[in-house]
């Protein structure tokens, strides 16, 4: 069964690994037959600051209109980007902060703590590239950008289940290793 998978790109440049990845998982995607179509942050222009936070008005961007545009229309949402500093690049922190906005990815309930998950139906891979090895991620750092991004965000917009492939450590790196990743990367896309 077809998908329409849209994969986000968060480094601020496209020929990263991270972009090799998301260009092998595209690949893998549109050879199972899935309709793919594709958001790279470093191409597009917006303000990444919230610049009121929720309570004043931003106006979105034409790219952000166009971005709410896709994650509407999308069943699975892939983001690819590197881990820094234990989380996400500041141009995909941006992103989320103007595009996952209130009435369109959640919605507060009057007089309650409680709030509706307007994203729900979707599901969402995250390709993670990292320096750390990931068991010291895990012991050290508890897997907190991980947890930011899956639960913090996706799931509290309703976006369930989210999978998470963590591709690592990229320094000292082999050629060999990185061909194993872009493969693995493929598979997913092939299986979205």
């Amino acid at each position: 069964m077809s998908k329409r998978v849209l994969v986000i790109l968060g480094h601020p440049t496209t020929d990263s690994l991270c972009g090799a990845l998301a260009n092998s998982y595209i690949a893998g995607a549109e050879t199972a037959g899935h309709e793919v179509r594709r958001i790279n942050l470093a191409e597009i222009e917006f303000d990444p600051i919230l610049r009121s936070g929720y309570g004043g008005e931003q106006p979105l961007e034409p790219d952000l209109v166009a971005a709410q545009e896709a994650v509407s229309w999308a069943e699975h949402i892939v983001f690819a980007y590197p881990v820094w500093w234990g989380t996400m690049p500041a141009i995909l922190k941006g992103f989320v902060d103007r595009v996952f906005l209130p009435g369109f990815a959640f919605k507060y309930r009057k007089g309650s703590p409680l709030w509706d998950r307007l994203l729900k139906g979707r599901s969402a891979q995250l390709l993670l590239c990292m320096d750390t090895p990931r068991w010291y991620y895990r012991l050290a750092y508890r897997n907190s950008g991980h947890i930011l991004m899956s639960r913090n965000i996706l799931k509290f917009c309703g976006i369930k289940p989210v999978k998470i492939k963590t591709f690592g450590p990229v320094r000292g790196s082999s050629a060999d290793s990185r061909v194993k990743w872009l493969a693995a990367a493929r598979e997913l896309g092939r299986k979205a």
